[in-house]
């Protein structure tokens, strides 16, 4: 099945430049069909007549062929302008009527020559028609000599004005298409940035520490195998859970889905607990509580990003904060959500910590929990000491911010 083609839409100025130039046509014909007329009523029989007629004839002719030439300045239109003007100039020295025809001949000057030569032949054309018109009254009619130069001053005023409008008009609507277009591109190189962020966050939060979890315990399995294989195929049954649910993940993260642990009912908080039963180990005990309840259930971001801080902070606490203990709350109020992170671990001097710029941070998880929370509009709070353990604080509106 083929596809249409959609022509682009043509700019309204190229319409009524058509519109004008069929006006100024029609004018030109209709001028020198009367003066042609007015001359075989005055001049009937006279020996100038037949020229009269064969110029008039052919001028129309030549005049005809102009709009195949185009408006744009070649040799060729350059000549036959020239051929157009040379036969009206003659047509007026044998009948100073035709000096009408003139003003549809302005148009086409300046519509075809460059503005001062424009400007000089649309001067001798009004020139040899003040001189015939002044030949025709017999006598110096002030009218005859003022009204045609100022006719044709107003007339090339107005002209040359349009002109320049409509071209600082082409030139801002091309200025405006440049500037969408970079603008397009700046969006999608926006885009591509921030989707690259989101990917970085995804696999931090779900392969990075599956695979940081399967290293440790495949570590743990390898000096143990020999004094303790029991307690080292354990360790070698949980890596392979936890590949597992990393295959999981990684298939959901392909697909855009939402996370495993969510996708397999329950809600947020079964999710949360089973991010802790993954996260304990035989050093680190995690714990989840809840305190109250949604009044509505949650949005999936909501869920999907809450989970994702869980997974990122829980990892920080196993792999830096050498911890025994950890705990998840989850607590709902009427206009937010909030998941407080804690342990008794080693802690850190958190203040100091918050004037490094986010580059600086170490490994990736605090500047992908604050993007995460940035995105929806939500805090992180983070307090802890050297030897003080530490809590952080993540909140998520439940409305969206104003």
């Amino acid at each position: 099945m083929g596809t249409t083609a959609t022509a682009a839409p043509r700019p309204e100025g190229d319409d009524d430049t058509r519109t004008l130039a069929v006006i100024m046509h029609t004018a030109f014909f209709v001028l020198l069909g009367a003066s042609l007329a007015r001359f075989l009523l005055r001049h009937p029989g006279e020996p100038r007549t037949p020229w009269v007629v064969a110029l008039s004839l052919f001028l129309a002719l030549l005049y005809v062929l102009g709009p195949a030439l185009g408006a744009r300045l070649t040799a060729r239109r350059l000549a036959w302008l020239t051929a157009v003007v040379a036969t009206w100039a003659v047509l007026v020295t044998l009948a100073p009527s035709f000096a009408w025809c003139a003003v549809p001949l302005f148009y086409t000057g300046l519509r075809t020559l460059p503005a001062r030569a424009a400007i000089v032949l649309v001067g001798g054309l009004t020139a040899l028609a003040v001189t015939a018109q002044a030949q025709l009254a017999g006598w110096p009619d002030p009218n005859v000599l003022l009204a045609p130069p100022a006719v044709a001053a107003v007339a090339t005023a107005v002209f040359v004005v349009m002109e320049r409008q409509a071209r600082r008009q082409r030139e801002l609507i091309d200025d405006l298409i440049r500037t969408r277009r970079e603008l397009a591109a700046t969006e999608r190189r926006e885009g591509t940035l921030a989707e690259r962020e989101r990917l970085a966050r995804e696999i931090h939060d779900t392969l990075a520490q599956g695979l940081s979890s399967q290293r440790m315990l495949l570590q743990a399995a390898d000096r143990l195998w020999d004094s303790d294989p029991g307690t080292a195929r354990t360790h070698v049954r949980t890596a392979a859970s936890i590949a597992e649910r990393d295959l999981a993940e990684a298939r959901r993260f392909v697909h855009d889905l939402a996370p495993a642990d969510l996708a397999e009912g329950g809600g947020l908080l079964k999710a949360l607990r089973a991010v802790a039963e993954r996260a304990a180990t035989a050093d680190l005990t995690v714990r989840v509580h809840a305190e109250g309840s949604p009044a509505h259930p949650l949005p999936a971001l909501v869920e999907s990003a809450l989970l994702r801080i869980a997974q990122g902070a829980l990892a920080n606490v196993r792999e830096h904060a050498g911890a025994r203990t950890a705990t998840l709350t989850l607590t709902c109020l009427d206009d937010e959500i909030v998941l407080d992170v804690a342990d008794d671990g080693r802690g850190f001097d958190a203040s100091a910590n918050e004037a490094r710029p986010a580059t600086s941070v170490r490994g990736h998880g605090l500047p992908a929990i604050r993007a995460r929370l940035r995105q929806l509009g939500g805090t992180l709070t983070i307090e802890s000491a050297p030897g003080e353990g530490t809590v952080l604080s993540a909140a998520i509106p439940l409305e969206p911010p104003v």
